[in-house]
């Protein structure tokens, strides 16, 4: 019984470290999952933070209401020479296409942050892949260009989001600083909060609609710039394949890219046979 009895904790204990280092593995478009987290079933996650060697960070906004601090933000970054990402929701699109307009004629990216701005957890598949396809025909209607980013409203999810945003050819994206403009914060305690956090492949979040969002803004920029680090949009911060996902921390890292395989050499044989030659049809 004692025997038994170990055995079984032990088990558990290995069981429970497997869990722990889980991961998702992406090859291309498509997740495979890694050997350890075959044994058992991890909680999918979106994108938090990317391990960057490059010293390159993104700010995002999201807009779910109001446009009245837009212009102002999309003067400061022109001024700047910044390109970030927008992620827009369905009711936003609907009420100000004449700034989802502006938005991408500036040059930023558009993500997708649903349509209704609902708690998408709680949704059938069925109502999520027709939320955020009705999102992105907008976008693409108003802008030509299809989002390939979505950022889940309130920042929640589950494994049926993930999954299917990620099979409806969409990268779920997340925050690894969160400015907290949407509390009313002051400009200099929204940038203190991004400065003391801020490394490479940081993913910044900002509002469109905060009330000193602008002011932080155009403060934080240089500051970052003089830090040595670049600002990208976040599509071009992120692996798009050969990438993992960690499951208790949502970095995401690239994976070594497989060697090539070696040419053979002049007149050696062949190893294997071109499709059509020999062999059972």
């Amino acid at each position: 019984m004692v025997v038994v009895l170990r055995r079984r904790w032990a088990l558990l204990a290995l069981l429970g470290l497997v869990l722990a280092g889980s991961s998702l593995v992406h090859f291309g478009a498509e997740p495979v999952w890694t050997a350890t987290s075959r044994l058992l079933f991890a909680r999918l996650v979106p994108i938090y933070k990317v391990d960057r060697k490059e010293p390159w960070v993104a700010l995002s906004f999201d807009a779910t209401w109001g446009t009245e601090n837009t212009d102002r933000l999309l003067e400061i970054l022109s001024r700047y020479g910044v390109r970030t990402t927008f992620f827009l929701a369905g009711n936003w699109v609907e009420e100000y296409p004449e700034y989802v307009r502006k938005i991408a004629e500036a040059g930023h990216e558009i993500g997708n942050h649903s349509y209704a701005h609902g708690h998408m957890a709680s949704m059938s598949e069925y109502e999520v892949r027709e939320d955020l396809e009705r999102n992105g025909a907008m976008i693409e209607r108003l802008t030509g260009q299809k989002p390939v980013l979505f950022r889940p409203p309130f920042g929640e999810y589950d494994d049926q989001l993930v999954r299917v945003s990620q099979e409806m050819g969409l990268y779920p994206v997340q925050w690894s600083i969160d400015s907290l403009d949407w509390k009313d914060l002051s400009a200099d305690a929204m940038i203190q909060r991004a400065l003391s956090r801020l490394g490479p492949g940081d993913i910044i979040l900002f509002h469109n609609a905060g009330r000193h969002t602008p002011e932080a803004i155009e403060r934080l920029i240089p500051e970052i710039q003089k830090r040595g680090y670049r600002i990208v949009p976040v599509s071009e911060l992120i692996y798009r394949r050969n990438y993992t996902i960690e499951g208790h921390s949502g970095v995401q890292r690239a994976l070594p890219e497989p060697p090539p395989r070696p040419e053979p050499a002049p007149g050696a044989p062949r190893t294997s046979k071109p499709p059509g030659e020999g062999g059972s049809r």
